[in-house]
């Protein structure tokens, strides 16, 4: 069997920069539709259509990991396929 691979992990600093651009995205989106000199109505809309994309962008987030995801398990059974057919080749036998 092959060697199970390192999860890879993202360090404290990207997470913490990840949060921090996120939240200023998001609080910078809010004050520019708070600050619209529109109607309560255009604002409320434009605040939704905000949280909308917001949702729809973490879904597609998790759907691409989970493929992802997927992808490497499907990866790791075809390796262990081929190093069990290696380990019990013997290139010296006579056919």
């Amino acid at each position: 069997m092959s060697d199970t691979p390192v999860k890879q992990q993202s360090t404290a600093a990207f997470y913490g920069q990840a949060v921090a651009s996120f939240a200023v995205a998001l609080a910078a989106t809010a004050v520019g539709i708070f600050q619209l000199e529109a109607d309560p109505w255009v604002r409320a809309f434009l605040a939704i259509a905000v949280l909308y994309l917001v949702t729809s962008a973490f879904t597609l987030a998790k759907v691409i990991r989970d493929r992802q995801e997927a992808g490497q398990i499907v990866s790791r059974v075809d390796q262990a396929r081929l190093d069990r057919l290696l380990a019990e080749h013997d290139p010296f036998e006579k056919l």
